[in-house]
Formats: C-alpha cells, sequence, structure tokens
C-alpha cells in the first residue's frame, strides 16, 4: 500500500532532508520550508523513522482537505476511519498548528479536531478513546494553512533528533540531527569512508563525535531509541518492524568492525566532560569515542593521520560585548588547528559570521542553516598555510580597502553630493543629526546617519542571494570611502549589521561600550547611544511628528504608547504640554527616557513614566482621557513579559479602538508603524476621520525612501 509522507527537519536541512529520503528508498514529491511530502510504503516510513538522521518527524498522511471553520475541522477529522488506526477505548493526544480568521487559537483547533475523532469512533463503536497528553496511543498532528487541513498520524511520537543517548545536555546543546546535517554539509561521510579521523576541540556534551561515529559504522540512530509511537499504532505490522531493526543491528556490527575512523572530544569546562563519557556510553561508543578536559591554549592533536575533519560548534553569543569577547577564542582556534592539523578540513559553525572571519583562514564554502531559530553559516576551510587571511580586526570588520576604483568613486560622488545637500538644508533648520544615505546606490546596503561629528552607519544584511564575499568587499569599500567623502574621522565611524528584528529584538542591548553623546533636535536635548544597541535612542525619521507635537501640545494632555526613549514626549512637554504619561514596559528604555526627562528639565510629577504592557493597558477599563496621543508600536512582539502577542497588522484596529476610546472630542491619535507591508483597517477609515500624513511625516533626509514608515492623524468624527 503507498503512503504520504511528510518529514519535517531544521530549517535550511530540507534539501539534505530530500536527498536522503531518496537514498533510503522513497520518491520525494515535493520540498518546502522545513518539511519533505514523499511516497513509499510501510517498510519505507519504518525505515525513515529507524534511518533519518535529519528528520525531526514522521507524519502519516490520512487527509487534506479544505477547512476554514471549526465545524469543518470537526467534519474533516470524522471522515476519517479512525478504528483502522485507533483501538475503541484507546488513548490519543491531538497536536495542532496554524490559524485562519475563525481559528485563531491553537487548543480550540485541536479541540475541534479531537470532536472529530470522538464523533468517528462513537459511530462505529461504544467504547470513546479519551485524551491523554503523556501516554497515548495515538499521536494525531493537525495542521491548517491556506485554507486546507492535514491530518497525520505521528509515526515516531517524539522528535526523532532525540536519539536517547543524550538525557544530559551543556548550556546550548546542538541538536542530534542539526549535527548530522553539519558533518553532511561538511563531507564527513567521504573522509569517514576513507578512515580520516574526526576531532572537535570544544565538543561541550560531546554531541558531533558521537553523530560523526554513528555516520562512520552505519549506525541507524532509531536503533538507540527505546519507543516509537508506531508499536501501539492498529497500522503496525511488527514483523516488518523486527526485521528492519534486525538488518540495521547487523549493519551496525559490521559497520563498527569494518570502521578504522577514531573520534575525539575536548573541552575546559569542567562539569561537560563527565555528561559527554555518559552520552557516549548510552551511544554504544565508549571505545572509539575519547573525550577529556582540555582547554584551546593547550590542544595538541590526538592523531597521526593525515586525512580528517575538525568540526564544532563555539559559542557565538547573541549580543555584541559577547561577541567582542569571543574574538580571541576564534582567532586562537584557527591558529592552533592550522598548526595542529595541516591538511586536514575544518568546519565551524556559527551564527556570527564576522566571528568566522576572526578564524584568519580563507573559507571555501558556506552552508546557511538555522541553530533552531537563529539564522546561521557553517563555513569550511582547508587547514593549509596558503589559506591564511590578513588578521581580522578586532571589532570583526573587514579592512577598508578600495577592490573597484570606479565603483569606489561613484560612492564617494554620491556621499559628497548628499552631504552637500542635505548638510546645507540641516544647518539652516537647525538639525544635527540626520540621514546622509540610504542605500541610494543598490551595490552599497547602507544607512549612514550623521549625529554631529559622528557617523552611526548600518550594514543592510545582504539576502540569501548575495555572496557572502562580494557583500564583505563593497562593506570594506565603503568603510574606505566614507570618511574621507563626509569630513569625518574614520575613529568617529560605528558600523553595525542590521539584519530582520522580531519583536524587541531592535532595543536589545547589544554591548557595553558606552559610546554615548547628548545631541539637540528642536530645543530639545537626548541621550543617545551609537554602539551599544541597535538603534541609537532616537528614531530620526519621526522627526517631524516630534516637531508637530512640539507645536500644538500646548496646555494639552498627551499619551505616548509605547513610548522607547521618550523622545515625543520631551517635544510635547517642552511644547507646554499641560500633563503626559509615557507607557513602556522596558526598564532600560523607561531609564533612558528619565535621563532624557532630566536634560530637559521635565516636571516628573506631570509628565510621569510608567512601566507597563500597553496591551493589557489598553485592554483595562478606560481611566483619564488624553488630547494628543503618539502610538508607534512594535511590527511583531511575543515577548513572555507581554499581556498577549502583538502583530501589528492583525491587531492594529483594537489598538485603535482602544486608545481612540481614551481620545478627547477634539483629540488626535497619531498613528504610525515601519512595518513595509501594512496596510490600515478600512473599518478605521470607516470610524474615524482619517488622515493620511505619510508623506508630510518623512522629512527631507527620508525623502529618498517611501517606505521608511507609514503616518496616520485619527480623530472622532464630527457629528
Amino acid at each position: 500500500m503507498s503512503l504520504d509522507l511528510i518529514i519535517t527537519c531544521p530549517k535550511g536541512v530540507e534539501y539534505l532532508q530530500s536527498d536522503e529520503l531518496e537514498q533510503l528508498g522513497l520518491t520525494v514529491i515535493q520540498t518546502t520550508a522545513s518539511a519533505v511530502l514523499a511516497r513509499t510504503d510501510l517498510a519505507g516510513a519504518y525505515r525513515v523513522c529507524l534511518w533519518s538522521r535529519l528528520a525531526n518527524r514522521v507524519l502519516l498522511l490520512l487527509t487534506d482537505k479544505p477547512a476554514k471553520t471549526a465545524e469543518d475541522l470537526v467534519d474533516v477529522s470524522a471522515a476519517v476511519p479512525w478504528e483502522q488506526h485507533l483501538a475503541p477505548g484507546g488513548r490519543l493526544r491531538v497536536v495542532f498548528q496554524g490559524e485562519s480568521k475563525e481559528i485563531r487559537n491553537t487548543q480550540f483547533g485541536a479541540q475541534s479536531v479531537k470532536d472529530g475523532v470522538l464523533d468517528r469512533m462513537r459511530a462505529v463503536s461504544q467504547n470513546r478513546p479519551v485524551v491523554d497528553k503523556a501516554d497515548p496511543d495515538l499521536h494525531i498532528h493537525a495542521r491548517l494553512a491556506k485554507g486546507r487541513l492535514q491530518i497525520s498520524i505521528d509515526l515516531a511520537g517524539d522528535s526523532l533528533h532525540r536519539r536517547g543517548y543524550r538525557s544530559e545536555a551543556g548550556e546550548a546543546p546542538l541538536k542530534e540531527n542539526l549535527a548530522a546535517a553539519l558533518l553532511l554539509r561538511a563531507g564527513w561521510p567521504a573522509l569517514a569512508a576513507e578512515g580520516a579521523d574526526l576531532v572537535d576541540p570544544l565538543c561541550g556534551s560531546g554531541t558531533l563525535p558521537i553523530e560523526a561515529a554513528l555516520m562512520a559504522t552505519d549506525t541507524a540512530p532509531g536503533l538507540l531509541r527505546e519507543h516509537f509511537a508506531l508499536q501501539r499504532w492498529l497500522g503496525h505490522d511488527e514483523s516488518v518492524w523486527q526485521q528492519l531493526k534486525a538488518e540495521a543491528s547487523s549493519r551496525s556490527q559490521q559497520g563498527q568492525a569494518d570502521s578504522k575512523s577514531r573520534f575525539w572530544g575536548f573541552d575546559e569546562a569542567r562539569g561537560l566532560i563527565p555528561v559527554a563519557w555518559r552520552n557516549i556510553e548510552r551511544a554504544g561508543m565508549g571505545e572509539r569515542v575519547h573525550v577529556e578536559r582540555r582547554s584551546l591554549e593547550d590542544y595538541a592533536s590526538p592523531s597521526a593521520n593525515p586525512r580528517g575533519l575538525v568540526i564544532t560548534n563555539p559559542p557565538y553569543g547573541e549580543r555584541l560585548g559577547e561577541r567582542e569577547a569571543l574574538d580571541g577564542l576564534y582567532a586562537l582556534l584557527g591558529k592552533t588547528l592550522l598548526a595542529a592539523h595541516e591538511g586536514w578540513r575544518l568546519g565551524v559553525f556559527t551564527a556570527i559570521a564576522e566571528l568566522g572571519h576572526r578564524v584568519g583562514i580563507r573559507s571555501h564554502k558556506q552552508y546557511n542553516l538555522f541553530n533552531g531559530a537563529l539564522p546561521a553559516q557553517l563555513l569550511l576551510f582547508e587547514l593549509q598555510g596558503g589559506n591564511r587571511r590578513q588578521p581580522a580586526r578586532a571589532d570583526g570588520l573587514p579592512h577598508p580597502r578600495i577592490f573597484h576604483q570606479e565603483r569606489a568613486a561613484m560612492l564617494g560622488n554620491r556621499l559628497r553630493k548628499n552631504q552637500r545637500t542635505l548638510g546645507s538644508w540641516a544647518r539652516k533648520a537647525g538639525i544635527s543629526c540626520y540621514r546622509v544615505y540610504d542605500a541610494d546606490m543598490p551595490e552599497y546596503a547602507l544607512a549612514i546617519d550623521r549625529y554631529d561629528d559622528w557617523l552611526h552607519v548600518q550594514e543592510y544584511a545582504a539576502p540569501a542571494t548575495v555572496d557572502v564575499t562580494a557583500a564583505r568587499e563593497r562593506l570594506s569599500e565603503a568603510m574606505s570611502v566614507i570618511p574621507a567623502a563626509l569630513g569625518i574621522d574614520p575613529e568617529k565611524m560605528v558600523i553595525k549589521t542590521r539584519k530582520r528584528q522580531k519583536g524587541t529584538s531592535q532595543y536589545e542591548k547589544q554591548g557595553d561600550d558606552g559610546r554615548a553623546m547628548t545631541v539637540m533636535e528642536g530645543g530639545c536635548l537626548f541621550r543617545v547611544n551609537l554602539q551599544d544597541y541597535l538603534d541609537t535612542g532616537l528614531f530620526l525619521d519621526h522627526r517631524p511628528v516630534r516637531q508637530w507635537l512640539q507645536q500644538n501640545a500646548a496646555q494639552r494632555r498627551v499619551l505616548n504608547l509605547f513610548c522607547y526613549t521618550g523622545a515625543a514626549t520631551v517635544h510635547a512637554a517642552v511644547g507646554g504640554a499641560s500633563r503626559s504619561l509615557s507607557l513602556d514596559m522596558s526598564n532600560t528604555y523607561l531609564d533612558w527616557a528619565r535621563h532624557n526627562w532630566r536634560l530637559n528639565h521635565l516636571d516628573e510629577s506631570r509628565h510621569q513614566l510608567e512601566r507597563v504592557d500597553c496591551l493589557a493597558w489598553l485592554a483595562a477599563p478606560v481611566k483619564g482621557h488624553y488630547d494628543l496621543i503618539f502610538m508607534d508600536p512594535p511590527t511583531f512582539s511575543n515577548s513572555s513579559k507581554m499581556f498577549e502577542e502583538l502583530d501589528v497588522q492583525r491587531d492594529h484596529q483594537r489598538l485603535i479602538d482602544q486608545a481612540m476610546a481614551r481620545l478627547t472630542p477634539d483629540g488626535v491619535l497619531i498613528f504610525s508603524t515601519n512595518y513595509r507591508r501594512f496596510k490600515l483597517a478600512p473599518e478605521v477609515m470607516a470610524t474615524y476621520g482619517v488622515e493620511d500624513k505619510s508623506v508630510w511625516s518623512r522629512d527631507r533626509d527620508f525623502a529618498r525612501n517611501p517606505r521608511i514608515h507609514q503616518c496616520w492623524f485619527i480623530r472622532h468624527p464630527v457629528d
């Protein structure tokens, strides 16, 4: 019988997963994000459970039908012949993913699917099944996407990355199937076939050496697991299962006899080596994998083999201050391994490309992967003296260098032209902080802001289609051109890479350099920090809105929601606002706002700051009204500190309604968002007086970027 399987896997591993399934004899139908659809028979499904080194889950697809409402979910589920899969009175668990306009809650979706299962089982048996999330007989997986409901049976139960040998792990463990993906990308199977050795000098709990040993000895990872959900499924064929397990055991025994490879792991963390040893023993690899406590400074090659792979997942730190502390580790890694393993291959898995450059060796291949939700790269190096690169800068940035004179000259000319026109305008307007350049030339994807005699340069992260080396060459070139073209000391140029941000990550601290300064805008003083955070504390593109507030706030009550560092409130208070309330959830930014209050001598008894979740505050009963309200919510946030998840496109109508309930009859709500695909709900425009101020709200230095933000003035309708 032909079966359709959905095999899920880590993001970025899909095509490796597809290749693996074909090698296992399956027919691949479609490859999608984090999943592969394949067709096979029952034995093929069992082989995936036993042999896949990359999969998370093996889902047996039962139905794929249109569905939107809860009634649809019940009907689609009830049409499945569950009596073929679950015995009367059996235990089941339903996991639900996805949403629609009608289904906004995964628990509600799971309940609806479960109701369909019970309806079907009641129709064919008097013994209805029961829900048991801890120990079910049948794991049901339902996914609602694009108006269709897929219902599947999870044949593995627990994720396949949990092999069974690792009951303990380090602080930031590498999942077993991601470790296997790294080894495959590094070419380990071919090296193992040649009898090469493998070393992980920063091994943590030993996952990479263990996975490498399983590959080299042809040991199926599923042999290490004690239980698969398929064993309690009514469609299970125990004889086929036992035959495949026996074949896998035989192959492992032969593979262990044939393999000549040896494996070593080292780590200086005192508590990790005992953990690694226990994992190795549970994996049955105690005779060929050796780990011990040793620092990188004391490293010496344990192998005399001329061929081998060094592969490691060193710490890479998600914040700038942590990354700077790791520069020396990555530099030492490259220097040590080049001396100890001439002729070997090196694989370094890191989420920070700049740290990869600190290794000091030219990488010949880079693979984009994900460590959980974190984008990362596997960098491959050949450990040969001729591959040394110029010593990296301490900040991880490339050295300033001109690669193409004509291209660099064009950038210099554009910067000088922008500086002449914008500089003259800014001086006349009394503005000391403004944008000089915003990706005017596609070759140089940079945003350059001037803060008095300092430059804040943000490199927009290159898309996956752009070669990493080419992107770094252009950044190197820009670093060489910018200071001279704009008349700035190179030491007063701060450079960052700006990736797509989620939630409040753009506000999180990146380091502790302390490069803070005070700037003036419209007679108001503000503390900005060019180094320690992704943003500086002052959103320059909101300047016209802040100036309007200053000019129109006299004797008016002002509410600033999601206030960040309170710049809009400062302008309103300096403009004569009678009272103000500024709300934010971050203590860091409220402290920053208080610093701005003190700089401008604001009376904190009249201009109050409160740490609250704005979503919860808006949802509470109305207490007080305001003449002017400024709301610039984040695009998305799922912070555990928040009352609920925030999606500005989905939730903005509710937020606006709640804010308008607090607005006086002749007041103005200023609503702004930088979500580029944002569309204001027609219901908002039908309910209130809405004035699109987007063009007006972009000052001259942002006129070249119409997508920087959108802005509306919203008023109560006039009777």
